[in-house]
Order: structure tokens, then C-alpha cells, then sequence
């Protein structure tokens, strides 16, 4: 916790300017591997000088993999943190400097976007759990077009006895495939809000489709 948090400090002090306007020069290997042994012996103005000195090239593979200006400073910023963590384990002599920041990057930008796939078929899921065993009737074929037709109006009246805020959120989750994350961006609310608003939301509206089955 003390480390994640001198992160956060550093992280902070270091501007939080975007990543491609930082530098873009290369870096010889020998000056990076000096940064990388002073970030290994914990010193954060070398974390510092690292970041400047690669956050730019770093920056950009993270965004040719998640393609979203604002998950590829999310995917930098824990690339950095891992850097902090691990800066002990590097060997020069297994790989160039460049190669294993690049590495980092490439598989916290991978793990950002699992996570945001597994957030938004978690939201859809919930909603689809909700209308499962609504108006499944005697027909065969579970895409039946009558079928299909009551379930959307179903939805649609137990949408629209939801509050105003819990029908928003509840809507762009199903409708949009937004993530928690992406919700409180666009709404521009705590995420901890966003995510109270979601559970109520679809507690009641699983309980008003129930009364549709």
C-alpha cells in the first residue's frame, strides 16, 4: 500500500500531461538500464525520468492495442506501477530495455481490456437473467418474433418505473455495452455511485419482469 500510494504521489507530481507529448527521442539501452537499477533500488525521481524519457513510444503501443486515448493512459499508468513493482527482476542481459517496457505494456493494455469485456457482459448478463423466464410461453423457438415483441415491451414498462438516474445507467449499460468504468465517465459521476445505481436498478427491474413470466 505505501509503494501504490508513493506511485499515486509521483504519478500526480509528474504533470498527468498526455503521454505523446512527452518525449519521443530514443534512449540509448545503457542510459534506460541505468534508470531501470535506480528504479529497482526504489528511486522515484528515476521513475520519474523514466516515464519522460519513454511514456510517449510506451504510450503509443498501449493505444494501437486498446484503441481509446483515455484506456491507453489507464493501461500506462499501471505499465508504470508494474515497473516500480518489478524493476528488481530485470535482466539486461535476457532482454533490451525497450523490449521489456514494451512487454509491460503490452500486457497491461490486454488485461485492461479483458477486464472491461468481462465488465459490460457481466452488465448485459444481469439484465438478460432478468428477462430469462419472462413470457417464455409454449413456443419452441426462444427468438419467436411474438415472443421477442412482448419481452421488448415487458422491458420497456419495467424501464420506465425506474427512477430517472437508475434507468439511465441500467439503459446505457444494455443498450450502449458501457462498462461501470465508461458509465461514470460519460455521466461523469464516482464510479461507486454508478455501480449502487446499476445493482438497485436491476434488482427492481428484475423483480417487475418477474411479474411479466
Amino acid at each position: 500500500m505505501r509503494a501504490l500510494a508513493r506511485f499515486n504521489t509521483l504519478w500526480a507530481t509528474a504533470g498527468r500531461t498526455l503521454p505523446h507529448n512527452a518525449r519521443m527521442r530514443d534512449q540509448p539501452d545503457d542510459e534506460l538500464m541505468a534508470l531501470i537499477d535506480r528504479v529497482a533500488r526504489r528511486d522515484e525521481l528515476a521513475l520519474k525520468a523514466l516515464y519522460d524519457q519513454t511514456s510517449g513510444k510506451l504510450y503509443g503501443l498501449a493505444l494501437r492495442v486498446v484503441r481509446n486515448n483515455e484506456w491507453a493512459e489507464d493501461a500506462l499508468q499501471e505499465t508504470f506501477l508494474q515497473i516500480w513493482r518489478t524493476a528488481p527482476d530485470y535482466r539486461a542481459s535476457l532482454s533490451p530495455p525497450m523490449a521489456w517496457l514494451g512487454l509491460i505494456v503490452r500486457s497491461r493494455s490486454l488485461d485492461l481490456l479483458r477486464r472491461r469485456k468481462a465488465e459490460r457482459e457481466h452488465l448485459t448478463d444481469e439484465i438478460d437473467d432478468a428477462m430469462a423466464d419472462t413470457l417464455e410461453g409454449d413456443s419452441p423457438n426462444p427468438m419467436d418474433t411474438s415472443l421477442a415483441s412482448q419481452q421488448a415491451w415487458a422491458l420497456h414498462q419495467c424501464l420506465a418505473k425506474l427512477e430517472n438516474k437508475q434507468r439511465e445507467v441500467v439503459s446505457l449499460a444494455y443498450l450502449r455495452d458501457l462498462s461501470h468504468g465508461e458509465l461514470a465517465q460519460q455521466l461523469k459521476l464516482p464510479l461507486g455511485t454508478v455501480k449502487t445505481w446499476i445493482r438497485r436498478g436491476l434488482d427492481q427491474l428484475r423483480s417487475c419482469m418477474a411479474r411479466y413470466a
